[in-house]
């Protein structure tokens, strides 16, 4: 007998499990004092348009402390949807799980590698787990009341910000190079990510021929090119930027770990420049752009005493061409929803759905002015750099 599909979660739509008491265990670690939940309220963490890959809420708990006094917490919970196509990913490539080991392991892990070095630095939330929770879940430490947030994604990154992510970027893809020289290859997840021949079957319902070249392309990591521990889904609003009283750029975390990739540099650079930069800075800052991340690369591979031989320069570039189909990805892919005014059919499901919604909404990514101006520059550019040969 079928049973019916489980409502796809929304901001007035809580799954049924998350409960105030699962959270006292949370509480105890983290609010010093406390004694009891006065009050529990799940409102949503991103607004239509910010986030396609899960449901986020931020969970708001007012706390009663052990002097009497009232405090407010709040932590940022990540669900998954409970679309079919979704759930069919999610029994190839467990991205929550993936994502939690990456918050519980890989990223101390490389914060550490630092820490050895003399080197303080913070690359991404702390992240909590639920006594006896069987369901997909993520639960993280809440930036916003620390002061970070989010930049206009639609204006793009200005050089302050682009430099500030390529340094914080370098310092990540360096501790990755050194863990991996030192302690040996990452586990299967973080090897292969979700580039498995297992799910051609849901690609190819995009596209065939480009599902195939782009599967076998990820798939194999040639030890010849320069690689690193992709972040995997590096643009603007997977990274929180925090401020001092004049406006300055202070710190930098990234989010959004669910997709990490051991694999071409290439990955993370090109993805990051073309979707996020500013359209005046996109492409004639490019090549300045990975020179001022190859510095930074090469300044922390020293900090931390990277036991191979230097990338070059000219190596970083050619491995940039080499997979230059990271452009085209990006730019019809990434690009489109970074750049999509915000919209309530702003949606995962109707990025997938062939209803007339998901088609309006599919459209409005192709058609609208913003989007047509970055496209007519970008393509052209990866054409004259060969990156759309072989497609």
């Amino acid at each position: 007998m079928s049973t019916a599909p489980k409502p796809e979660p929304t901001a007035n739509n809580v799954p049924d499990w998350v409960q105030a008491e699962l959270f006292e265990d949370v509480l105890k670690e983290t609010v010093q004092g406390f004694s009891k939940i006065k009050s529990f309220k799940a409102i949503s963490g991103s607004a239509a348009g910010e986030n396609y890959t899960t449901i986020m809420f931020r969970l708001h708990i007012t706390v009663e402390l052990e002097d009497g006094k009232e405090k407010l917490a709040s932590y940022m919970l990540k669900v998954p949807h409970q679309m079919e196509i979704f759930q069919k990913f999610m029994e190839i490539n467990n991205i929550f799980i993936n994502e939690l080991d990456m918050y519980k392991t890989i990223v101390p892990e490389l914060e550490q590698i630092y820490r050895d070095a003399g080197i303080e630095v913070k690359f991404g939330a702390k992240a909590y787990e639920l006594k006896g929770v069987k369901s997909d879940y993520v639960l993280l430490e809440d930036l916003a009341p620390k002061g970070f947030r989010n930049t206009n994604r639609i204006e793009g990154l200005d050089q302050v910000h682009v430099k500030c992510a390529l340094r914080r970027l370098a310092m990540w893809h360096a501790a990755s190079m050194v863990r991996v020289a030192t302690k040996g290859d990452y586990p299967d997840y973080i090897v292969r990510s979700y580039y498995k021949k297992e799910l051609l079957p849901i690609l190819t319902d995009v596209n065939t021929n480009l599902a195939q070249n782009f599967l076998k392309a990820m798939a194999e990591v040639d030890p010849n090119f320069l690689n690193v521990l992709n972040h995997g889904d590096f643009w603007s609003n997977n990274m929180m930027f925090s401020y001092d009283s004049l406006g300055k750029i202070k710190d930098l975390m990234l989010v959004d770990f669910q997709v990490p990739k051991w694999g071409s540099v290439a990955q993370d650079l090109v993805y990051f420049l073309i979707s996020s930069a500013k359209f005046e800075d996109k492409l004639t800052k490019f090549d300045s752009n990975i020179k001022f991340y190859y510095d930074n690369l090469l300044e922390n591979l020293s900090i931390l005493k990277y036991p191979k031989s230097m990338p070059l320069l000219r190596e970083l570039h050619i491995t940039i061409y080499k997979y230059g189909f990271w452009g085209y990805l990006t730019a019809t892919g990434a690009m489109s929803t970074v750049l999509v005014d915000s919209t309530d059919t702003a949606s995962f499901e109707n990025f997938l759905s062939d209803s007339t919604e998901g088609a309006d909404f599919k459209n409005l990514l192709y058609t609208n002015p913003r989007y047509l101006k970055h496209i007519q520059a970008v393509l052209p550019w990866l054409l004259n750099r060969g990156a759309l040969q072989g497609f």
